[in-house]
């Protein structure tokens, strides 16, 4: 493992298990994490998913918990895919809202074209008011010129929200077959780096600014996907998800970059990955990161030996 300032390497095998998944077998997972600290207690949100031909397959469940410690957490909402008539969700990210309360903003497949699509949920003055039915369009394939968004990482500096998406590039020529399995990244169609939208209105829209990350070109040539985004003397650092192909979807590896305005970004381990897991494809991906008081609360998601996907999270002293 390499070491980036300003946070050291970790071994990911060290941290807590915060949640297990629901078999010990392969293609179940648990994971996706996105952390919230409100300066009383952590906020996590999460998902389950199934592999393809086992009941209620892929991602069929998202939640909300709450933690007083950041390792004990109890569900306070829970969505099933069916709720969204959707074939799979993915990454869920809660935001505080203007004013007071939160934000949900969801990804899932759009069961209108099996594209990857963003909603989202509120503002509730508790994540437990969150109500489906009242979702709405954040970003679509349309409104993006994409084969698909998901993935939202929602970050407030100053009056802009930024919003962090990972997207299927548009190319010429690809049809409708591309997205016949739901899932145009495991199909290996086109590449997936990660877009940048903002608002200057608290959330209600946003103007989509395309490419922030751009896929690398080594172990991280088919997909870069930026989770988490920190603020850091002099910039910010943010933690990515890599692949080299479609054949690595699933089980993506960790990488950094750093920023000096959020639009740019610079790749610190371009030649290998910075974080893996010592088993079967060695994923440690969507790794979302909090600095408090002097120490670093990661969350990630981790291959076992099983092939199975686990949520844990290490503290680690910042230099």
């Amino acid at each position: 493992m390499m070491e980036f300032g300003p946070l050291p390497a970790f071994d990911p095998l060290a941290g807590t298990v915060v949640l297990a998944p629901e078999k010990n077998e392969e293609g179940y997972w648990v994971g996706c994490p996105g952390v919230l600290h409100d300066g009383e207690r952590f906020w996590l949100t999460y998902r389950r998913r199934r592999p393809r031909g086992a009941g209620a397959e892929r991602g069929w469940r998202c939640a909300v918990a709450v933690s007083d410690d950041g390792v004990r957490f109890t569900d306070v909402w829970s969505v099933h895919k069916d709720e969204l008539g959707t074939p799979s969700m993915e990454r869920f990210c809660l935001a505080p809202a203007d004013g007071g309360g939160f934000v949900l903003y969801l990804s899932y497949v759009d069961p209108a074209d099996n594209r990857w699509r963003i909603d989202a949920l509120g503002p509730a003055a508790h994540p437990s008011e969150f109500d489906v039915a009242s979702a709405r369009p954040v970003l679509t394939a349309a409104s993006t010129g994409t084969e698909g968004v998901k993935d939202p990482y929602v970050l407030r500096a100053g009056p802009v929200t930024y919003l962090f998406a990972s997207y299927a590039e548009a190319l010429d020529g690809l049809g409708g077959e591309a997205h016949a399995s739901a899932d145009i990244y495991n199909v290996g169609a086109t590449t997936h780096p990660t877009g940048l939208a903002t608002s200057l209105d608290g959330g209600a829209s946003f103007t989509w600014h395309g490419q922030a990350l751009g896929v690398g070109q080594g172990w991280d040539r088919y997909q870069a996907r930026l989770n988490s985004v920190v603020p850091v003397p002099g910039g910010y650092v943010g933690f990515y998800d890599g692949s080299a192909s479609h054949e690595e979807n699933y089980e993506e590896r960790c990488g950094v970059a750093v920023s000096g305005d959020l639009f740019g970004w610079r790749r610190l381990s371009g030649e290998r990955p910075w974080v893996t897991s010592p088993h079967r494809g060695g994923s440690v991906r969507y790794l979302d990161a909090l600095l408090l008081e002097g120490r670093w609360w990661l969350y990630y998601e981790l291959t076992r030996a099983d092939g199975a996907h686990e949520l844990r999270m290490i503290r680690i002293p910042s230099e």
